[in-house]
């Protein structure tokens, strides 16, 4: 299956309020040969207050925040276009399950577009940074890498690709990120070819639930604390092996004494799970988590000073024990719903809310026609969708492309609506005139200290366009 790999800059690191500004791709095969490639950037979307740090880190000026050719809604529509293009793939970036993953499904939401493009069949998706965590634990000659001052081994992409001799000077910006994780992942499947393979087999839900339904022992590969390791496991029945709320995979860690668990009550259980070091590991099934065979967890510490026969006689009692997983499934309901019932009661705006409620196949069906739809006809399309939170999305797309089609009370509003966010002077959970103004003084002082005269000078270029942002919206 061919691997598409790729990488996005953003105006925030608030994946439900900011936005894409940049994206850049490499489609290559089986074996790394390149088939295709794209980068493309897109203005700020009206009414969007940036964070200035993100702007520093992926080098955007104001010039190419507010004058390249591209809106924001016609770059997600190419981007539909050549991901639709590159289908079937493995859609894999850096760290790009808990980033850029989520921006783009919660981008597309909110553009009217099917969110799920990287893993809906017949896509599958995976993360480079857990396949060079998982390489390093098996292998740690696979890659060189920089050690920090906690004596931990550091994946930060630049870094890693500056230790195994690749040009990182360019990093953040999206093209360039995207070969690099390219060239990175090239070097762990030449090293380990092997593992490689097994890396891969977890690229989707239905495959990991396949792996660890039918084994009685796995690896799993965890990451945390700085710390890349290796767990031996065993999967719980084969019928109650999935959380009953979340659908991720559940197994218990063999360096435990499993029998007095067995006789345990489900409050005795739900008191056990919060001990460490923990006795159930969660695989989560959706998030390409790294399953490897029992022999590369034989190999670690603690389980390779235990007796092979007293893991193997856990992992069968395990497997085989109905009752007791049926225990450890209502344990984990129970403290789902607990949990979902302390949540805070604060409300959800709509752009948060990708997993609150899906929409519906019937409005998703209607997508195509509204984007191939002239503008005024957009307008009148909106009425078809019976998901509000669609309407108010297309609303905001019309204004942002073409604000002349649209009636003067609903322009009205939605000027009314982006100047009560952005000149908010609460602590909001987007960014707002006021955080970026105070943003742009913390780093002001940081960069006088360090004479760095050209973040200063953006600094300058960056408070002058809010305030024209400003300046606009206070007159609505």
């Amino acid at each position: 299956m061919n691997l598409a790999i790729w990488d996005i800059e953003s105006s925030s690191a608030i994946t439900d309020f900011g936005s894409i500004i940049e994206i850049g791709g490499i489609l290559v095969d089986e074996n790394f040969k390149e088939k295709d490639r794209f980068n493309l950037r897109c203005r700020l979307p009206e009414g969007e207050i940036p964070q200035a740090m993100a702007l520093i880190v992926n080098k955007t000026s104001i010039n190419k925040l507010t004058k390249v050719n591209l809106s924001h809604y016609q770059m997600l529509g190419e981007i539909e276009k050549i991901f639709k293009k590159w289908s079937p793939a493995i859609f894999l970036g850096w760290s790009n399950i808990g980033f850029d993953d989520e921006m783009l499904r919660k981008e597309f939401f909110k553009g009217i577009r099917y969110p799920y493009i990287t893993n809906a069949s017949p896509n599958k998706r995976h993360d480079g940074i857990n396949i060079a965590r998982a390489a390093y634990a098996v292998d740690p000659n696979v890659l060189q890498t920089e050690i920090n001052a906690k004596n931990n081994p550091v994946f930060k992409l630049e870094s890693l690709s500056r230790m195994n001799g690749f040009d990182s000077s360019d990093a953040h910006s999206a093209l360039f990120d995207a070969t690099l994780t390219m060239k990175i992942l090239g070097l762990i499947k030449k090293k380990q070819p092997t593992t490689w393979n097994t890396f891969l087999n977890t690229a989707n839900r239905s495959d990991t639930e396949t792996i660890f339904k039918k084994e009685n022992m796995i690896t799993l590969n965890e990451y945390f604390y700085g710390k890349s390791r290796l767990y031996l496991c065993a999967p719980l029945h084969p019928k109650y092996c999935i959380h009953p709320i979340y659908q991720w995979g559940q197994a218990v860690d063999l360096r435990v004494d499993v029998e007095p668990l067995l006789k345990m009550s489900i409050n005795e259980i739900k008191i056990e799970m919060k001990k460490t070091p923990k006795f159930l590991r969660t695989i989560r099934s959706n998030k390409a988590p790294i399953i490897l065979g029992p022999e590369y967890g034989m190999k670690t510490e603690p389980y390779n000073a235990m007796d092979p026969n007293l893991i193997k006689k856990r992992s069968e009692i395990i497997k085989n024990d109905e009752k007791f997983s049926m225990k450890i499934l209502t344990a984990l309901r129970e403290i789902a719903e607990e949990k979902e019932q302390s949540k805070s009661q604060e409300d959800i705006y709509p752009e948060e809310s990708i997993y609150t409620k899906f929409v519906s196949n019937k409005d998703t069906a209607l997508f195509p026609a509204w984007h191939a739809a002239s503008w005024k006809d957009k307008l009148r399309l909106l009425d078809k969708f019976e998901d509000q939170r669609l309407v108010g999305f297309g609303k905001k797309i019309i204004f942002q492309e073409a604000p002349e089609v649209l009636p003067s009370d609903i322009l009205n509003t939605i000027k009314r609506s982006i100047a009560k966010r952005i000149l908010s002077q609460n602590k909001e959970k987007w960014w707002t005139v006021s955080t970026c103004y105070s943003e742009i003084d913390t780093l002001r002082d940081r960069y006088s200290d360090e004479n760095d005269n050209e973040k200063l000078k953006f600094l300058d270029e960056l408070n002058e366009y809010v305030m024209s942002v400003q300046k606009k919206y206070e007159n609505v």
